[in-house]
């Protein structure tokens, strides 16, 4: 990250740096999300454990400049507060950032989607 720089650095010195996003997505501006995911096995009962989950959102304007930055490290995806009261009709680049966060934090909290799995079993 120390060799980007918001107002400096373009679309193709993002892809020389990181190579392709992991997600693309056009609002106002272009929204690149890189992802970064590392589980290791542990050795008692074959249990999985998540260790590295990076995620990079880099927003670029019409000029194809980087325009913000944004990095969530694993504590960030945990403190993240959703409000479960208001609903809003409308989309935007906030609607896709939020339902992609809201994606890696159950990815977070299950990554082997064992708690689905159970809940299907139930049933």
């Amino acid at each position: 990250m120390k060799k980007i720089q918001v107002n400096n650095t373009n679309k193709n010195d993002l892809v020389k740096i990181f190579g392709e996003p992991s997600t693309k997505s056009t609002f106002d501006n272009d929204v690149w999300i890189y992802i970064e995911r590392k589980i290791t096995n542990t050795h008692f009962l074959g249990k999985r454990e998540l260790v590295v989950n990076n995620v990079l959102v880099l927003e670029i304007d019409n000029r194809g400049l980087l325009a913000k930055i944004d990095f969530y490290d694993i504590d960030d995806m945990k403190k993240l507060k959703f409000d479960k009261d208001n609903t809003d009709i409308t989309f935007g680049k906030k609607d896709f950032i939020y339902n992609f966060l809201s994606s890696m934090r159950q990815k977070i909290n299950d990554p082997l989607g064992v708690r689905k799995k159970r809940r299907q079993q139930g049933q």
